[in-house]
Parts: C-alpha cells; sequence; structure tokens
C-alpha cells in the first residue's frame, strides 16, 4: 500500500487572459509566462504528437527544435495544439482550446489559500533510450515503437529493455478539499511539477 505524504500549502488558482498574439506567436506567448511566472518546463499534446520543451536563457527550446523527426515531435504550432502545460516548482499554467476559443488558469503555491496536498511520481513511458541531444533524452516504449523526449538527461544504465524497466518520472501535485456532502478528504486539482528520473527521486525522497 502507497503511503502519502499529506501537507499543507497555500494555493491561489486565478484565470489567464488570452489574447490574440497566441495565435500569431505561439512560442513568444508561452516565453512569456514562463518567464512572468517562473516556470520552466512545457508538456504540450496536440493533434499530431507530444511536445516537450525547455527554457534555456529566455528561450524555449522543445524536443521538435532538437530531433526533428516527425515520428519523435511535432512543431509547437498554435493550429494543432490541443493543450499545453508550462511547470515549474512554484506554479503551472494550463493552456487548452475549447470551441469558443482559448482558455488558461494558473494554479500558484505559496500565496493563497491554506490546502491539503500530496505529491505522486508518476511512470512515463520509455523502455529504451534511442539517444540524447541538448539535455533532451528520446524513449521508445512497446512494440509500436512509441517515442518522445523529455528535457531531462537519464543515466542509460537505468534502461533495461529486458525487465521492461520505465525510470522516467512526473512529479504531480494533488490539492485535496473537503467533500461538503460527504465530508471526506478527495483530489479537486492537479498540477504538473517537474520531470526527471527515478535516481532523482530516491534521493529527494531520503532527503
Amino acid at each position: 500500500m502507497t503511503v502519502r505524504d499529506i501537507k499543507q500549502v497555500q494555493r491561489q488558482i486565478c484565470p489567464v487572459t488570452v489574447d490574440d498574439t497566441l495565435e500569431a506567436d505561439l512560442v513568444g506567448w508561452l516565453v512569456a509566462q514562463a518567464q512572468a511566472h517562473d516556470l520552466t518546463t512545457l508538456l504540450a499534446h496536440a493533434d499530431d504528437g507530444v511536445i516537450w520543451g525547455e527554457m534555456r536563457q529566455k528561450q524555449l527550446l522543445t524536443s521538435g527544435d532538437v530531433f526533428s523527426e516527425p515520428d519523435v515531435s511535432p512543431p509547437l504550432r498554435a493550429l494543432t495544439l490541443q493543450q499545453a502545460r508550462l511547470f515549474g516548482p512554484a506554479a503551472e499554467l494550463l493552456l487548452w482550446r475549447t470551441e469558443g476559443g482559448w482558455q488558461a488558469r494558473l494554479v500558484t503555491d505559496d500565496v493563497g489559500d491554506e490546502v491539503e496536498c500530496f505529491d505522486e511520481w508518476q511512470i512515463l513511458w520509455g523502455t529504451r533510450c534511442e539517444g540524447s541531444r541538448d539535455g533532451f533524452t528520446l524513449v521508445a516504449d512497446g512494440a509500436q515503437g512509441l517515442r518522445h523526449a523529455p528535457p531531462v538527461r537519464v543515466d542509460v544504465r537505468l534502461f533495461d529493455p529486458g525487465e521492461n524497466r520505465r525510470p522516467l518520472r512526473l512529479q504531480v501535485r494533488h490539492y485535496l478539499e473537503t467533500d461538503t456532502e460527504s465530508g471526506l478528504l478527495r483530489v479537486t486539482l492537479s498540477r504538473l511539477v517537474q520531470v526527471t528520473d527515478e535516481t532523482q527521486v530516491r534521493k529527494e525522497q531520503e532527503r
């Protein structure tokens, strides 16, 4: 049984205005948001695939920039984007497409109301390392060769295809609130915190 370390934090949820500049310059809009809220990592889902990214020297470097193969990562475009999460230790910006246009919201820790939360380390796809470039690691999984390239440096020795080991981890923070009818705690909101590997997770848990 997994023991959840429930902790008390402050949390604030704010809507974010999305103007016309997003359609004209999606990357520029995301960079501006990342700089304003100290966000470091991008995970985006588009019609044509998954896109990872990382802020470097006030620029957004994506997996599509690093690995140009179409079956690894498509380009980051407003035309095909479904949703994007820009995140970091202190906050997450969620951008998503609706029938009426773009919507966005920002979740920030250390300000706002006191709430309870717990962190979960989700296992990411990737049993085989197919190379690394500019701090991104290209991994594949399954007979279909599902591929993606998160912005994390991984020791290749952590991969063991014979054992189907998946060493990549995504830290997700779940916020809890008490249900007014049942009186039970339930997850009402979740956000991304960081992408890393199992070695770093063990180090953090040992602190």
